[in-house]
């Protein structure tokens, strides 16, 4: 049996379609409404029941708190070693995001595993294409103002990632101690997003951004230097692509990767549309 968490998400809604038609796949939720669910509650370590489970597609638990981050995922690990999990398969950060400061609780749960009697495989994804157009999406007169300065991204498109997740769930004994690296091989810059919108690229400052982020209150405190490190990670050059060695994304795709750009296209003209539907409705 296959048991993916956080199957209610964006990434494990993906991975689930990919291996539907399997009678052997259990979609970990916080809700489940079918008998094809499993109520999966980080928070709650009394749900983590994973009796019955080979492999377990641990999707990580969701942004919060270093130390929120490390329990719910400790918590995980230790219910899968004693339940009887044969393989984890764990969803992390690529090696080039040290210096995000969400990159710690990817890093302590890889250590975790690297200490436990479990078969492993962790899966180092890229950042989202569709989260980057979330970040440096254009404004009404189609600017795009995210301080990107002359960095890039080698942004993925996530249903590649849920493509590989899937692949390596269905057949984890041939990844068994593998780490392996999954960015995009075409890195996007601020101008290019532009370009692909019939926009312009205006980068404002970092303190700007930052106040402009904290002023609209729609993000919680730990998550403005989220934002905040993610764009001087970019800028900075730290997560182009360059410092992988050794990108497994096309091996492990069977093919060419998505065009990311298509991704952050297609995101941003939804939330047009979106935004147009509102407007008239």
């Amino acid at each position: 049996m296959i048991l993916i968490t956080g199957a209610g998400g964006a990434l494990g809604r993906l991975v689930a379609g990919e291996l539907a038609g399997r009678d052997d796949v259990v979609l970990g939720t916080r809700a489940p409404r079918s008998t094809a669910e499993r109520r999966i509650d980080f928070d709650d370590p009394a749900s983590l029941d994973f009796t019955g489970v080979d492999t377990l597609l641990l999707i990580s638990a969701g942004y919060g708190e270093d130390d929120v981050v490390i329990a719910r995922h400790d918590a995980a690990i230790s219910a899968a070693e004693k339940t009887g999990v044969r393989h984890l398969v764990y969803t992390s950060l690529s090696g080039d995001g040290d210096h995000l400061t969400y990159a710690l609780a990817h890093r302590w749960t890889e250590r975790r595993l690297g200490r436990s009697p479990l078969a492993w495989t962790v899966l180092r994804n890229g950042l989202y294409a569709e989260f980057l157009a979330g970040i440096a999406a254009p404004g009404p007169d189609g600017t795009i103002a995210a301080p990107l300065g002359e960095g890039r991204l080698a942004a993925v498109a996530r249903a590649d990632l849920a493509a590989v997740a899937a692949r390596v769930a269905a057949e984890p004994e041939r990844h068994t101690g593998r780490v392996y690296e999954l960015v995009g091989e075409r890195p996007l810059g601020g101008a290019e997003l532009a370009a692909a919108v019939g926009g312009s690229y205006e980068p404002g400052p970092l303190g700007a951004t930052r106040e402009a982020i904290t002023a609209a209150g729609e993000a919680l405190p730990y998550q403005v230097p989220m934002l905040v490190s993610t764009y001087s990670a970019i800028a900075g050059g730290f997560l182009d692509g360059t410092g992988i060695e050794d990108n497994a994304l096309r091996t492990l795709l069977g093919r060419e990767p998505r065009p990311a750009l298509d991704a952050y296209k297609a995101v941003v003209a939804g939330a047009g549309a979106t935004a147009e539907t509102t407007a008239t409705a």
